[in-house]
């Protein structure tokens, strides 16, 4: 039986050639005193020894990295004060625009320096790609990179691509799979999906009434569900049979079985209501700033930097720099696979951007206590 943990598929990529010596500090004023610190605050990925360890050697610098699980929870270490710890925060689409820049918790970048980036992405993030600009349009708050479908993941010797597709969300309340379906932890998108599978839309303010159904849809899926249970075990439950499906996974969480050549374990995008995310870097307001914010931005523009984070901690994603063919052109049809390219266009096309739910706090708690009635 193929065991899974989160390391099992990195490979070993040589350093060496990751960056050439072309000059990639930013040209802003600094006092010198941090000229080798980085601090990021970020997804999964980041923090790797694959993607750290050779710009710590390039540089000669500390860099230090702190992975978190949900958005929330970075967004509100800045909220307390740790702009003066962090100088790169990686969150998902929504937050640069609607909550960091406004808040004064980000800094804009220089769209003359930073913009030619997106030239050579993928189309859907050609400059000015919507999420990494302010609201008016005007500034430019970060840097796109991994993205991804993130709907259900399914078996699909026990459930067809097609019907899963075609059944959408609904397929959680058939009671044919009752027992048989496991929930990926991940709260913000748990919530959402738990909305989605109500049938309510969950990137607006709801009523009593679609609060209500909410706590009913939250207690139903946390009592049939199988089991909550991180990527690993998610999958580990697909592989040996246990589950036929699971809540809150994508192409990013079916990779790190896809990878290892199963390619019955496949992420699904519903025909209607199908979610996706993009992950945007962006320097932090940090009152003791850091060349190394800016230039670390240009690092993992670079193609063999990309295919490196696409790859980082044994899950594997699509990243905006696959428009450069010089990246594109690092990944093998293996890795292809894993990342479900053949289907990436088209899905990404009908899915909606994730987005901040507007009362998540009381949504939160309501599932919080669904999740703890589960036992």
């Amino acid at each position: 039986m193929t065991m899974f943990t989160r390391r099992s598929i990195l490979k070993a990529i040589g350093a060496s050639s990751l960056l050439s010596s072309q000059g990639l500090l930013a040209s802003k004023a600094f006092a010198g005193e941090r000229d080798d610190q980085l601090n990021i605050l970020c997804w999964e990925g980041y923090n790797s020894a694959e993607v750290l360890d050779p710009y710590r050697t390039l540089k000669s610098a500390n860099v230090k990295a702190e992975s978190a699980t949900n958005d929330p929870t970075m967004v509100n270490k800045l909220r307390a004060g740790e702009t003066k710890v962090w100088d790169l925060i990686n969150v998902n689409n929504p937050w640069a625009r609607k909550i960091l820049f406004p808040e004064g918790l980000i800094l804009p970048l220089d769209k003359d320096e930073f913009a030619p980036f997106f030239d050579k992405m993928l189309p859907t993030f050609k400059f000015p790609y919507d999420w990494a600009m302010s609201v008016d349009g005007s500034q430019l708050l970060g840097m796109a990179q991994r993205f991804g479908p993130f709907n259900f993941v399914v078996n699909t010797d026990k459930i067809s691509r097609k019907s899963a597709e075609e059944i959408g969300w609904k397929l959680f309340t058939d009671p044919a799979l009752k027992g048989k379906f496991a929930i990926q932890e991940s709260d913000d998108w748990n919530v959402a999906h738990i909305f989605a599978i109500a049938g309510i839309d969950p990137y607006k303010e709801h009523t009593k009434d679609e609060m209500d159904a909410f706590a009913k849809m939250s207690k139903y899926i946390f009592s049939n569900a199988k089991f909550v249970g991180d990527i690993a075990a998610v999958n580990q439950g697909l592989v040996n049979g246990e589950i036929d499906a699971y809540i809150s996974g994508g192409t990013y969480t079916a990779s790190l079985a896809r990878a290892e050549g199963l390619s019955n374990i496949r992420a699904i995008s519903p025909n209607k209501d199908a979610y996706m995310w993009v992950e945007l870097t962006s320097v932090v307001n940090n009152p003791n700033k850091t060349p190394l914010a800016y230039d670390f931005l240009k690092y993992v523009q670079t193609p063999e930097v990309a295919h490196t984070v696409a790859f980082a901690e044994g899950t594997f994603n699509p990243v905006a720099q696959m428009g450069n063919k010089e990246c594109f052109n690092l990944f093998t049809n293996d890795e292809l696979d894993a990342i479900q390219y053949d289907s990436l266009e088209e899905e990404m096309s009908r899915s909606r951007a994730y987005d901040i739910v507007p009362d998540y706090d009381k949504a939160h708690d309501i599932m919080v206590e669904a999740k703890r009635n589960k036992g």
